[in-house]
């Protein structure tokens, strides 16, 4: 039976830092998590006006930005829970019955339709110059010639606080840009903490379990 790999050595994060994915190559990400839009209930005008906003956002932009979306299967089992205290507080007989029926209801109706929640997210980065993510300027220089030729590279040298902080104040401005962009076109976002980070890319990996409540490990 073939080993499967763990998971740090399949993801490209060397950590996560106030909020702040931090690649094996110095690289910052920042993830958005950006509310949904009924474009189809809009009228024409708004339509219009929704794709103007949303093209000029895009023309603005002299960074490269990624959309994910992540459809996960609804997990009722809370409301289950919350029916049944329901049930056992009522001392009517009939209500517990329909009760009762209702919740077993909500349960093959969901089971039936595979109903799945959708999230949606924007990520924004910023990589620093070649000759910043490594002591040495030649090391860089090396490091994208292994690069072009399909080389595996080793991991770069840890980021100071202060270089952190400098590369987090230019992300902060690009994620900025992108926030005021997408309000303008409707689109809401807030940027995820390090906690909600580890619970995404927890759920992207064990899918199963956040179906079931579990939690991400947190170490």
């Amino acid at each position: 039976m073939p080993q499967i790999a763990p998971s740090q050595e399949i993801l490209n994060i060397k950590e996560i830092r106030d909020g702040i994915l931090i690649l094996n190559d110095n690289s910052l990400k920042v993830v958005l998590m950006a509310s949904s839009l009924n474009f189809a209930l809009k009228s024409q005008d708004e339509q219009q006006a929704i794709i103007f906003q949303y093209q000029n956002f895009l023309n603005s932009l002299d960074f490269s930005i990624q959309f994910f979306v992540q459809s996960r299967k609804i997990n009722i089992e809370p409301y289950l829970d919350t029916i049944k205290e329901a049930k056992e507080k009522q001392t009517n007989e009939l209500m517990q019955i329909q009760i009762s029926e209702y919740a077993e209801f909500i349960r093959t109706f969901v089971k039936a339709s595979n109903i799945v929640t959708k999230s949606f997210y924007v990520v924004t980065s910023f990589t620093p110059p070649v000759f910043e993510t490594s002591k040495e300027g030649l090391r860089g220089i090396l490091n994208i010639f292994k690069d072009i030729w399909g080389t595996k590279t080793q991991k770069t040298e840890s980021m100071t606080p202060q270089k952190f902080e400098e590369y987090k104040n230019q992300l902060w401005q690009r994620m900025e840009s992108v926030i005021a962009g997408l309000t303008r076109a409707g689109v809401r976002t807030v940027p995820l903490n390090t906690e909600e980070l580890i619970e995404l890319f927890y759920g992207l990996y064990n899918p199963g379990e956040l179906e079931k409540g579990k939690p991400p490990p947190i170490q």
